[in-house]
């Protein structure tokens, strides 16, 4: 029995006007899913992604005057809002089209005054053009280098969801102190040269928390559930020893509940009792350092910060969703926040707080990264969006499309599509912007990345807009300016000396992972799906692999490699009913796919040890031939998923589940399912046969 078929929408004709209007605001008229097949989106879809950008499409009256509107402000344009340079290059395209005889004016980011755009620094210019006939356009210009240099070694690191690692130490899930202790041992003890986490990002308050990591209320700030409390100097000064033994005794319940008694990764009571701590924290006075550490921090973040703060505040008050809350509060800039901001001075003041001292932390673990000898320390991740019901989407309302949630459309995988209930960022504020918000993001997050992760890279390319009550199969792409996007995230990671990797797994646009390439953003490839795609389908040796991206066996949405040998994954979806054929023709496939990799790995020498009496190669040995051939390829970086490492079987989330399996809550296991501390890694036989035997492979 075949895949599922993907649903699709029917076809219809849309009608010219429309289908020239929507072009000019780049919104997709059809997508092709496969070579061999285009998909016409339909006039719903269109129409509301149009209204999402401002523009009325409920009338074909509506239709003419707006594409009339949008072809004479087109004509009539001497420059579009947000302009493109790369140092060393010639003059950018809209530069070289202005009309003979314009006349320039650039005032740097550096504070100098040119009047032409050669040779300009990297950064984020102002740019003004007059015409000979009068007409004056001013734009945002935005000058990147060619490209970001590839890393300046090659070196394998540990994958791993931060909450998952407890220690002996850490209040029931895995902290930024942990991170800290994890980063130093890797980098001095096993050599690696970094460590990638999962998105770290300020979750939605309330319970129950969603889970997932990649739905936050914000990506500008992180999030205060990941400090390790004992690390806030503050910490030292609390007068009140029976409350910090009261908390203390509360820390040790959560834990031993998670790696001795079975429970799962409860990340609303950890909260509850680290909220509890750092109110008790709150108490003891900054000393004058600190203040002035604190002040300098308030004063760099700014607005954003405060309008975060505000949010927090804000929701502890009304609740957590900001759409429910009265009229007046809904509005970020309005009097009525601004009076509310003031009466919860001292709760802004708080979020505030917490928010710097998880940056500290943060900023700290990287610095320890990198003195462990890490050429490139901390991985950060970058979530596609955020929660529409939190800090950003309240905080930058102008910048989201209102009525629209990110998604997929129907593919062999997902026959129904998918909705990720992410509001949009809006293209062409963006563009009016100088690509503003993009640029104070990312910006935030290197300040204490080594690397950043961006999670469904393609999106800065285009994204899957599912207008709000409607099924997937009713949406279409809207197309963003990658090439700005692009020389946003250059200009920032080349500021901060940092690496980028893209997430560009899945089904991937021509040409997007060659601008990218270009761009100097690694990719991503896992082993199991590395085969000749255009030849005849089987695995791709390790020579033809490419050598900008990040290798893995697996991620975090896919099974682990225990599990992928053993056919477990299998299994596990079979009892959760999510088999879109029968089990038997599952098994066969997941078998026959295995057994012709671990032909691969046998024929390259790089399968060795047996499992008992069968002769047949271990488990633990295939898990090891496969990181040996990983380090075979010509990756830059090569990962390793640290569950791979003790023999964990099961996923950290599966999708296709909601309540039928413990998405983003299960803490690292060996092999028989027992909770591995960090303490117990560092001792683990298994694991550091794992290691050597990729040191062995990263010696040839």
């Amino acid at each position: 029995m075949p895949a599922a078929r993907p649903a699709e929408p029917p076809t219809e004709d849309l009608p010219e006007d429309l289908t020239r209007l929507a072009a000019l605001h780049g919104v997709a008229t059809s997508y092709s899913p496969s070579p061999d097949r285009t998909v016409t989106a339909s006039t719903t879809a269109v129409t509301l992604a149009l209204a999402a950008l401002g523009v009325d499409t409920s009338t074909p009256g509506a239709v003419r005057a707006a594409l009339a509107a949008r072809e004479d402000e087109v004509r009539a344009r001497l420059l579009p809002p947000t302009v493109v340079g790369r140092q060393g290059g010639g003059a950018p395209a809209a530069l070289a089209a202005l009309p003979e005889g314009t006349r320039l004016r650039v005032d740097t980011e550096q504070g100098e005054t040119r009047a032409d755009a050669g040779g300009l620094p990297a950064g984020v210019h102002r740019l003004t053009a007059v015409a000979p006939d009068g007409r004056t356009a001013r734009a945002h210009l935005i000058v990147a280098p060619a490209r970001l240099p590839a890393p300046a070694t090659r070196s394998y690191g540990l994958l791993v969801q931060l909450y998952s690692l407890l220690s002996r130490r850490s209040w029931g899930m895995g902290d930024l102190g942990d991170l800290g202790e994890l980063a130093a041992w890797a980098g001095r003890a096993l050599g690696a040269g970094f460590v990638q986490v999962n998105p770290l990002h300020a979750a939605v308050p309330g319970a129950p928390t969603d889970p997932s990591p990649y739905r936050p209320s914000s990506r500008r700030f992180p999030d205060p559930v990941h400090l390790r409390i004992e690390d806030v100097p503050e910490f030292a000064y609390v007068t009140d020893q029976a409350r910090t033994r009261a908390l203390a005794e509360r820390a040790g319940r959560l834990r031993e509940a998670v790696l001795e008694k079975g429970a799962l990764i409860d990340r609303d009571a950890v909260w509850e009792l680290k909220r509890d701590a750092l109110e008790l924290l709150h108490e003891v006075p900054l000393g004058p350092g600190r203040r002035a550490a604190y002040c300098d921090y308030l004063a760099e973040q700014g607005t954003a910060l405060e309008d975060h703060a505000t949010w927090c505040a804000l929701a502890e008050v009304h609740g957590c969703d900001w759409q429910q809350w009265p009229a007046g509060l809904r509005d970020p800039r309005s009097a009525d926040t601004d009076r509310a901001r003031t009466e919860l001075m001292d709760r802004v003041d708080f979020h505030s707080r917490l928010a710097w001292l998880t940056d500290t932390q943060l900023t700290a673990a990287q610095r320890t990264a990198r003195e462990a000898g890490m050429p490139v320390g901390i991985v950060h991740d970058l979530a596609v969006g955020v929660h529409p019901r939190g800090a950003d989407s309240w905080a930058q309302q102008e910048y989201f499309a209102a009525g629209m949630s990110v998604g997929a459309p129907p593919d062999a995988f997902n026959a129904r599509g998918q909705d990720w209930g992410l509001p949009p960022w809006r293209p062409d504020r963006l563009a009016e912007s100088g690509y503003a918000p993009f640029r104070h993001l990312l910006r935030g997050l290197f300040r204490y990345a080594g690397a950043l992760r961006i999670d469904h890279v393609m999106g800065l390319f285009r994204l899957w807009w599912v207008p709000q009550g409607h099924p997937p199969t009713e949406g279409t792409y809207v197309r963003y300016d990658a090439e700005a996007m692009l020389a946003v995230l250059v200009l920032e990671a080349s500021r901060a000396g940092a690496v980028v990797i893209g997430e560009d797994l899945g089904t991937v646009e021509p040409g997007v992972r060659e601008a990218l390439r270009e761009r100097g953003v690694l990719g991503t490839s896992v082993l199991w799906f590395e085969r000749d795609w255009a030849g005849d389908g089987r695995p791709l040796p390790p020579e033809r692999w490419r050598a900008d991206c990040l290798a893995t066996a697996t991620t975090h949405d896919l099974p682990s490699t225990a599990a992928r040998l053993t056919g477990e994954h299998v299994e596990l979806r079979d009892r959760l009913g999510l088999l879109t054929r029968p089990l038997e023709e599952e098994r066969a496939e997941a078998s026959a796919d295995a057994a012709e990799w671990l032909d691969v790995l046998a024929r390259l020498g790089l399968l060795r040890g047996t499992g008992g009496d069968t002769g047949a190669p271990s488990e633990e040995a295939g898990i090891q031939a496969v990181h040996r051939f990983l380090l075979r390829t010509p990756a830059r970086m090569t990962g390793i998923w640290l569950p791979d490492a003790v023999g964990d079987r099961r996923p950290q989330n599966l999708p296709g589940t909601w309540d039928q399996y413990p998405n983003w809550r299960l803490p690292v296991a060996d092999a028989e399912g027992r909770p591995v501390t960090l303490e117990d890694l560092a001792v683990s036989p298994r694991l550091h046969g794992l290691i050597d035997a990729v040191r062995d492979r990263a010696g040839d």
